[in-house]
């Protein structure tokens, strides 16, 4: 017989409840008793209960778990966890800063990213730490110079590119916060500071050598590539040909990695095939503000046969709209 609605939660229940009694149980006991890692295990209890509780629609009780948790961490002392542990933390200040967002906690969901960068800055890159005695408010200022400072100097940021990962880090475990504290500040109209954290993920996922880089790392990182472009032109109310040939050089560079990453995948991959729709539809857009409307009525056309061709409603609404716009049918082509 079919489960119905009333076993679906009363099972949910009895999970939550048997999860929030291990944790409060981990809670009590001394944190020798988990031998090897044990800041890995006591928060993974911790994490595993809040995403119940977050499948199950308790968002705000599932964000207080991950606080809780979270907070934990940092009063072990981050000079005293594992890597693996470290990145624990990371992931979860991550989580806590994807969940502001979405409970509307703006200044939490800042705090979050903020405090996620910053420790990869200092535990991955190993740029040092900030001035002794600073304000918790300063912590933003911290990451963002480090991150223009880097993004001004090629020579460095090709240098930090190029470092190998700690074993216990992957590229999208240091790219994932980056990109969220780039995209929080792009949404704030904070060009400014989205920008060089934007170039910090892209030289992760995609760096000067991108051998080591999976084709889905490379599509995400070409996807980052169209962000930056759109803040590139949106930074300058009126685009000269130099600021237009630049945004045009990041799109051009995302779409030619996008189509090799697409040649090489055996299946179709939806990072690379949502990339190279966005890729299109900037390239166009921006051919258009060149004067270019020939080739912008090509590259949208083709834009909106990709965004039909996977089911991108907002990409298939926003090529018919510039095609009507430039007089041209809203056919794609064969």
């Amino acid at each position: 017989m079919a489960s119905g609605p009333e076993t679906r939660v009363t099972s949910n229940s009895v999970q939550n409840s048997s999860k929030a009694r291990a944790w409060e149980k981990s809670k009590t006991l001394p944190i020798k008793d988990f031998k090897d890692q044990p800041h890995l295990k006591t928060s993974g209890i911790a994490v595993l209960l809040a995403s119940i509780l977050e499948a199950d629609g308790k968002r705000e009780r599932a964000y207080d778990i991950y606080l809780e948790s979270f907070e934990q961490l940092q009063q072990a002392g981050m000079e005293e966890l594992s890597g693996p542990e470290k990145l624990r933390a990371i992931a979860i200040a991550y989580k806590l800063g994807e969940m502001a967002n979405k409970l509307q906690r703006r200044e939490d969901e800042e705090s979050h990213l903020v405090w996620a960068v910053e420790t990869i800055l200092k535990s991955v890159f190993r740029l040092g730490d900030q001035p002794e005695g600073s304000e918790q408010a300063d912590h933003a200022n911290y990451v963002l110079e480090t991150a223009r400072a880097q993004s001004r100097n090629p020579d460095t940021l090709t240098m930090l590119s190029e470092l190998s990962l700690p074993e216990w880090a992957t590229k999208t475990d240091i790219a994932s916060p980056l990109e969220a504290l780039a995209a929080f500040y792009a949404e704030a109209g904070r060009v400014d500071f989205a920008m060089p954290l934007y170039l910090r993920a892209i030289s992760v996922l995609v760096p000067p050598s991108p051998e080591g880089s999976t084709d889905e790392e490379k599509c995400r990182g070409a996807q980052l590539m169209a962000n930056l472009a759109e803040l590139i032109i949106r930074n300058h109310s009126k685009p000269s040909e130099e600021i237009l040939h630049q945004a045009e050089a990041w799109a051009l560079q995302g779409l030619q990695i996008t189509m090799k990453a697409k040649e090489k995948l055996p299946n179709i991959n939806a990072t690379c095939e949502l990339a190279f729709a966005v890729a299109l539809f900037n390239i166009a857009a921006l051919r258009r503000m060149a004067g270019d409307n020939a080739e912008a009525k090509r590259l949208f056309a083709l834009s909106l046969k990709q965004s039909k061709s996977i089911g991108l409603q907002s990409g298939v609404e926003h090529a018919e709209q510039a095609l009507k716009e430039l007089g041209a049918p809203a056919n794609p082509p064969p």
